[in-house]
């Protein structure tokens, strides 16, 4: 179950990856920007992953806590809230995801480019 995940994972960051890249001009430069690029875009993916696994966890806790169910504006407030929490996740080191995305995206920038020189 774990190694279909890590493919799609891997496919939906190069896709974004590939279309925030481009076709940038060559040198220093231009190889910098593009690995910041995946960079953002790795961290980005990695930060949507753990907004929909913390969603699915806040679901879970019905009532409970300062938000629960009770409010016409408690689940708008939730979803800001797991939103945060998954960026500051991501942001502070996250939990892998983006390190691993950010090197199969650098791997199939470097194989795409061979093909095309």
């Amino acid at each position: 179950m774990v190694a279909p995940l890590a493919t799609l994972a891997v496919s939906a960051a190069a896709k974004l990856a590939g279309r925030a890249v481009g076709h940038a001009a060559g040198g220093v430069d231009a190889a910098a920007q593009r690995e910041a690029r995946a960079r953002k875009t790795a961290q980005d993916y990695e930060s949507m992953f753990l907004e929909q696994s913390l969603e699915r966890m806040f679901a879970t806790t019905g009532g409970e806590g300062p938000l629960g169910d009770s409010g016409a504006g408690a689940e708008v407030y939730r979803s800001m809230l797991v939103k945060e929490y998954a960026g500051s996740i991501a942001k502070s080191g996250g939990v892998g995801i983006a390190d691993q995305i950010y090197r199969e995206i650098i791997k199939l920038q470097e194989g795409g480019n061979a093909k095309h020189v």
